[in-house]
């Protein structure tokens, strides 16, 4: 083979490689995909296993809590289980972190959760000492939870993209926190809320962002399905390994019926190739 042919035959190789190669990262999919459970809270309070039943009945495999039914921890999972569901993550409030968190790693471990979210910060809390305070505790608290095997994260919503004397509270939190002890769970549609572009945060603090919340946002700056709003969701998840996510959870804060809405969303995602 003449050096002439053996360059195009190189190159055709690459051009041929290079094709295979856009078309796996255009063939990539959410494996799991899970639902916080906020969503269904009303549905929860009444029935949560029936609930359970019929978010694992649409497809989801993983599930998030914000709160839990008046029955033991073991009953829970027992229903999880049942279902072919996992537990994975639970929101702790702030006040519960500082003063319960024994307990709260204590259902952890029961129900099988592998992270803990604290999902809000107290508007008298939101000063520029304070969040300095706020993120002491989670330091604290991204310690102890690594000791007992599991990882802390934050939960954010728009307030936390406001500027107070000049600096912008979730950088406080970023910069402040040890990132092995503090991970983040970005709210997509409040990051985007909040005039902030994800893949920004993810280029600036790569392996933060272990789970994302997903809900879509109308032109009109409302919530709604994903899928049906303006959040470009292949283009975010397409950077999901620069940002370390790990679980990807559908919510909706008030949705008109609960059960049509994190359906739409699962169908939406469970087809969506990035």
């Amino acid at each position: 083979m003449d050096r002439r042919s053996f360059l195009g035959t190189i190159t055709a190789a690459s051009i041929m490689s290079s094709r295979m190669s856009w078309a796996t990262a255009d063939d990539r999919k959410l494996d799991k995909i899970g639902v916080q459970l906020y969503t269904v809270r009303e549905l929860f309070k009444k029935d949560f296993e029936g609930t359970l039943a019929k978010v694992a009945a649409i497809g989801y495999r993983e599930v998030e809590f914000a709160g839990y039914p008046n029955v033991p921890p073991q009953q829970v999972r027992a229903v999880l289980d049942r279902n072919g569901l996992a537990g994975v993550s639970g929101h702790v409030e702030f006040k519960a972190i500082s003063g319960e968190l024994s307990k709260a790693l204590d259902t952890a471990h029961t129900i099988g959760q592998t992270y803990l979210v604290c999902p809000f910060i107290d508007e008298n809390m939101r000063t520029p000492d304070k969040w300095k305070r706020v993120t002491d505790t989670f330091n604290r608290t991204g310690e102890e939870c690594k000791k007992a095997g599991i990882q802390f994260a934050y939960h954010n919503h728009d307030f936390e993209f406001k500027p107070e004397n000049g600096q912008m509270p979730y950088d406080i939190i970023l910069n402040n926190t040890d990132p092995k002890l503090v991970k983040m769970e970005m709210d997509l549609f409040w990051t985007v809320k909040g005039k902030q572009d994800p893949l920004t945060y993810f280029n600036r603090f790569p392996g933060r962002f272990c789970l994302v919340h997903v809900k879509d946002m109308k032109q009109n700056g409302e919530m709604t399905e994903v899928g049906s709003g303006s959040i470009d969701f292949k283009k975010i998840f397409a950077e999901s390994e620069k940002a370390g996510i790990q679980h990807y959870f559908v919510e909706h804060d008030q949705p008109k019926d609960p059960l049509e809405s994190i359906k739409a969303s699962y169908e939406y995602l469970r087809k969506l190739r990035y």
